[in-house]
Parts: structure tokens; C-alpha cells; sequence
């Protein structure tokens, strides 16, 4: 038994007892295991589920590097089925995003379906980036197994995703799309973007594209679109493109480098970047009136939330305009703003009406750096207080598509570091916390996939087999069935935080009182042990977690402030007892002080009661 949980008992010291009646099924002590949620007892808080669409069903596991979708596979919306969604709702989870569905740019042939085959010069890899539009108005033919029916079969899976009690979030992309955009599924009465442009200017206000007049673009000429040794019918350098237009990353050049997003063209909101960035938004720009109508037309689509990508290179005023008017159409749509500068947050929200935004460059940033022991637990406080007024507002995260994966050895090689943190991300704000498909048993992002080689990510660029996701797919079955022990451990860790973080009271709606600064401070705990306390009604938690990597025995001591907030008195005794699945208990003295050995990367949730 020892051996069959072997890691996931030795962080949380698990008694051979409580062990085997885990193994059998047996009903396990009170307050131990949190239940999976129900619609009666579910909270407030969300939990997304993000998946790479086309990589999420995909059971082909040849993996070549560059590999067409005949040699590697792809997954279709037709493979997330019910028992897939089951899965991924067992662990907690309220949201799916799923990503990669507006049809963008690939190298795959579709031409007989009327669909124009892309040029090899302007797209990355052979799937192409998520992120490079090609029509608003469609979604990808890769992800349909008929290709005429692919909307109707994304339908179908917004209607499947409900019917198993999740919400669905898609990407909605507003800077830039691919360069050869093109609607051929728009509306009747919708004009295409830059269908009217007046391209003889660089900047015009009701333009929706930045043109370099008198320069054709050109490719970047260090580009080897297929890598080394492989080839591609259009892969000429010529592509053509007269007058070039500004590439999607603000580059205003014709020939923009490997680096840039070359692949993409910037959207024009109503401001002249290269006059000083001057604003005409009276009256709205033609591009503003456009891009509503797209977010209006997946609205009516039934999904349920919008994560805008780039959201802060798109001006404030736009979001300010078009939130409202989506709301009308259906008021508990979210939106989520992918946004990385700290001191535009309260303007995103205030002014712009987004409902939550990226927090990557504060909490997410120093997870990791403590995963690794490069830095300290008191940064944490301070991230807190710098988001007061906003903390409700944070997505926390630890793996997108965007950010390496934890078991990758460009991060922290073991995924089972990553305890503390995740433990921490799920459960410090009542805000939302989402994770990356496969994040749940260890997927570690190996191999070089293709453009975007060996580089810690699952690719978004080629078509790929996932192979520790795989494991839990089983062939379709969405089981397990071929997952090891310690998937299977790390797995059921992922559901205890996730389904404690959606049901809890505290975590969802109650306060947050910070425990590791004055701890710290008084020699109690080192800088690598992380604690504080949640509280509401009568839901009294202290979470703790050890970064380090040996075992630490601490003191701590609840501050006045939280003692008051629980409503602690000094003339009874309370204990604490872990919900994550150990058997151990705290009690904590007169001075609501209690001692804790931590072993290493380990996380305890103590409920306290008298």
C-alpha cells in the first residue's frame, strides 16, 4: 500500500489506516475529504478547466516533430464527451476554456471544403497559432470530424458542456489576425475588415489596419517554416502582401523579424501609434462597431465567458464601450482580460468592466521563483495588500498555454513541488483559479513539437499527442485506465484543492487575514513557509505551506486580527484538523499558538474548531 501512494502520503503523512480505507472506498472521517459539488452546495468561485481544443481528444501518440495531421492526429469537439466533461467536472471545476475554436490560420488542406489553403510564409507551425484569426465568424476545421457541419458540432459541445453542469469560455482576440484574413462565413451585410480601408494612409481613424504605403512585406528571412529538411507546396517567400501592414506586436516595419508576430497584423481602434499615440474614438471607429458585433455573435452562441487575449493593448475606452452592450445580450457573461501591467488592473475593472484579469506578473510570478526556493514566503503579503480592492478580481494560475509546465525541467522538473503553490493559488482570494489540461497528472511539455521547439510548453503551434493527459484519456475512455501511481496521486491532490476551493464558504466569499509576516518576523517560521487564515461564519481555516525542500518544524501564531475574526476566546481549547488528506491535528494554546512539523513542498488546510 505504502508503495501505491507512496509520494502523496509521504507529503501528507497519512496513516497506514486512513490510507486503506481511502483504497477501499470507504467513507472516510468527517471533514476529511471535501465532496464533490453539487449544484446546491456549490459556491461562488471559479474554477476553469483551460484545454488546447485540438490536443485535448487527440489519441494519435506518433509525435513527429513538424508532423502532419495525418502522421500526429488531432482532436475534434466530438471527442470531449460526456465522460470527458464528467472527468474534468469531478475535479472541481465550474468553467472550461476552451481554447484554439475561432478558425485561424494552418497548413492543413481544406481547400475542397471552399476553405483557402495559408501560406506556409505567415504561419507557425503546421496547426498554426490559436491566435492568428483568419475569419471571426467560423471555427476551426481541424477540430470537426464533417468539416461543412464544424459549427454545428461546436454547437453541440457548448450544449454537451451544459448539459454536464460546466460553463464554457472562449477566446476572443481583438489586436491582431492572421495576414491573410478572410470572412467566408461573415453574415449577410457584414463588410470585412479592411474591406474599406483607405490603404494609401498609414493611419486613417476609421481604418481598421496600420498600412506601410510603398513597402511590400516580406517574411522574415531567417524562417525555415517547417524547420530543417521538411517542405511545404507554398513555401516560396512570397507572399504577398502590397502595401505591408503593421505586424500584431505594434511593429511597424515590412519586415519584421522571426521574433515579432509576424504572422499576425495589428487591429486599428482609432489611435495613431506613431503620433504619439493619438486618440480619435469620436465618433467610434468602424473597428470598434465591428469587433462588438463579432463578441455579439458568439454571445448568441450560448458560451458563458470571453478571455480576451492581449486585452491591454486594445484601448480601455473599447472595453469601456463594449462590455455593457454584450451584458445586454446576456448579463452573466464574464470577461477575462489576458493583461501583464499592474498599474493599468484598476482601470481594466473600473473603466473597462472586466470582470477578471490575469494575475501572471505578481502571484503567479513569485509561485514559481518559491517553487525554487529563489524567494521569500513574506513577498506574498505584499502582492495582497498591492491588490486590496482587487484581489476578488485575480485569476490565479500556474500552467497556461502561454507558460511552461511545472513538471518540466524548465520549471521545476517535479510536479509535485508545485503543492505549496497550487495549494496557495486555489485557495488565498476568493477569486477564480484555473489549470492547464494534463497540469493534473504531471504532463511535463517534452519534446521538440515543431516551431516552437523544445521549450517546456505543450505546443499551440503543430499537432501533438499529449501523452501524461493521455494516460488519463485511456483511448477515449476518460478513466485513467493507463495512468501510473503517481498520476493517479497527483490527480486526486489536483481534485481535494480544487473541489475544498469550489465548496468551502471561506474560500469563496470569506476573509483573508495574512499570518506569515508577523510569524516570519519573530522567528516562528522561516521565509520558505507560507501561512495564513480564511474565515466565514463559522468556517474557521489556516492554511500552511512548506516551499522548501527539507522538513520544518515551525510555530505559529494567529494574529489579534484573525483571532478576532474567528471569534476565538482564550478560556477554550480548539484543534485543527487537516482536510487534505493526512491525519494530522493542531491545537493551539492560550495564545492561539500551535507547533507543525512541515515535511517538504507539503500543504495543509486545518479546520479549527473548539
Amino acid at each position: 500500500m505504502k508503495h501505491i501512494l507512496g509520494k502523496y502520503l509521504s507529503m501528507r503523512l497519512f496513516t497506514f489506516l486512513v490510507f486503506a480505507l481511502l483504497i477501499l472506498g470507504c467513507t472516510s472521517p468527517k471533514d476529511k475529504i471535501p465532496p464533490v459539488p453539487t449544484e446546491q452546495n456549490k459556491s461562488s468561485k471559479i474554477i476553469i478547466y483551460q484545454m488546447m481544443t485540438r490536443l485535448f481528444g487527440n489519441k494519435n501518440a506518433t509525435n513527429k516533430p513538424y508532423g502532419t495531421v495525418a502522421e500526429n492526429g488531432v482532436g475534434k469537439f466530438n471527442d470531449i464527451t460526456g465522460a470527458a466533461l464528467k472527468g474534468i467536472k469531478e475535479l472541481g471545476v465550474s468553467h472550461v476554456w476552451y481554447t484554439g475554436v475561432i478558425e485561424h490560420a494552418l497548413l492543413t488542406d481544406y481547400t475542397k471544403f471552399g476553405i483557402p489553403l495559408d501560406d506556409a510564409d505567415v504561419v507557425k507551425g503546421r496547426a498554426g497559432s490559436p491566435y492568428a484569426i483568419k475569419d471571426y465568424y467560423d471555427v476551426n476545421p481541424d477540430l470537426a470530424v464533417s468539416v461543412p457541419d464544424r459549427m454545428k458540432e461546436f454547437e453541440q459541445l457548448v450544449e454537451r458542456t451544459h448539459q454536464n453542469g460546466l460553463k464554457v469560455i472562449i477566446d476572443f482576440v481583438p489586436n491582431h489576425v492572421a495576414r491573410a484574413y478572410h470572412s467566408d462565413a461573415k453574415p449577410s451585410g457584414v463588410k470585412d475588415l479592411g474591406e474599406e480601408d483607405d490603404k494609401a494612409q498609414t493611419f486613417k481613424a476609421n481604418n481598421n489596419f496600420y498600412y506601410l504605403p510603398g513597402q511590400a512585406f516580406r517574411p522574415p528571412q531567417n524562417y525555415l517554416p517547417l524547420g530543417n529538411g521538411n517542405s511545404f507546396p507554398t513555401l516560396d517567400g512570397k507572399f504577398e502582401e502590397n502595401p505591408a501592414k503593421a505586424s500584431g506586436n505594434d511593429k511597424f516595419t515590412a519586415t519584421p523579424d522571426v521574433s515579432d508576430w509576424f504572422e499576425t497584423v495589428k487591429l486599428n481602434y482609432g489611435i495613431d501609434i506613431l503620433n504619439n499615440h493619438k486618440t480619435y474614438f469620436d465618433p467610434i471607429p468602424n473597428t470598434w462597431a465591428k469587433m462588438k458585433d463579432i463578441l455579439v455573435f458568439w454571445a448568441g452562441k450560448n458560451i458563458d465567458g470571453f478571455r480576451c487575449d492581449m486585452a491591454e493593448m486594445i484601448p480601455v475606452e473599447f472595453w469601456a464601450w463594449a462590455i455593457p452592450q454584450i451584458k445586454e445580450v446576456n448579463p452573466e457573461i464574464i470577461f477575462i482580460a489576458e493583461i501583464y501591467n499592474p498599474q493599468q488592473y484598476k482601470n481594466y475593472v473600473e473603466k473597462g468592466k472586466f470582470d477578471f484579469l490575469y494575475d501572471k506578473v505578481q502571484l503567479y510570478d513569485q509561485l514559481r521563483l518559491l517553487v525554487n526556493q529563489k524567494s521569500q514566503t513574506t513577498e506574498l503579503p505584499k502582492i495582497q495588500k498591492s491588490l486590496d480592492g482587487l484581489n476578488a478580481k485575480m485569476v490565479h494560475f500556474l500552467e497556461n498555454h502561454d507558460e511552461q509546465r511545472i513538471a518540466s525541467p524548465f520549471f521545476a522538473t517535479d510536479a509535485w513541488k508545485a503543492v505549496p503553490a497550487m495549494t496557495v493559488s486555489a485557495l488565498i482570494d476568493t477569486s477564480p483559479v484555473m489549470i492547464y489540461f494534463g497540469q493534473e497528472v504531471g504532463e511535463a511539455g517534452a519534446g521538440a513539437e515543431g516551431f516552437s521547439g523544445e521549450d517546456g510548453r505543450t505546443t499551440i503551434f503543430d499537432y501533438w499527442g499529449v501523452p501524461a493527459h493521455q494516460a488519463w484519456m485511456n483511448g477515449g475512455k476518460f478513466d485513467g485506465g493507463k495512468m501510473n501511481d503517481d498520476q493517479k496521486q497527483l490527480r486526486q491532490f489536483y481534485g481535494d484543492i480544487l473541489n475544498f476551493a469550489a465548496t468551502s464558504q471561506a474560500i469563496a466569499s470569506g476573509k483573508y487575514f495574512d499570518l506569515t509576516e508577523a510569524n516570519v518576523a519573530k522567528g516562528n517560521m522561516p521565509s520558505l513557509v507560507h501561512a495564513f487564515a480564511r474565515t466565514y461564519g463559522e468556517e474557521n481555516l489556516l492554511i500552511v505551506t512548506n516551499f522548501n525542500t527539507k522538513l520544518e518544524k515551525i510555530k505559529l501564531q494567529l494574529t489579534d486580527e484573525a483571532v478576532k475574526a474567528m471569534d476565538l476566546k482564550k478560556d477554550i481549547k480548539y484543534i485543527g484538523r487537516d482536510l487534505l488528506r493526512s491525519s494530522i491535528d493542531i491545537g493551539l494554546d492560550n495564545n492561539f499558538m500551535t507547533e507543525i512539523e512541515l515535511p517538504a513542498h507539503s500543504a495543509f488546510i486545518f479546520k479549527i474548531k473548539s
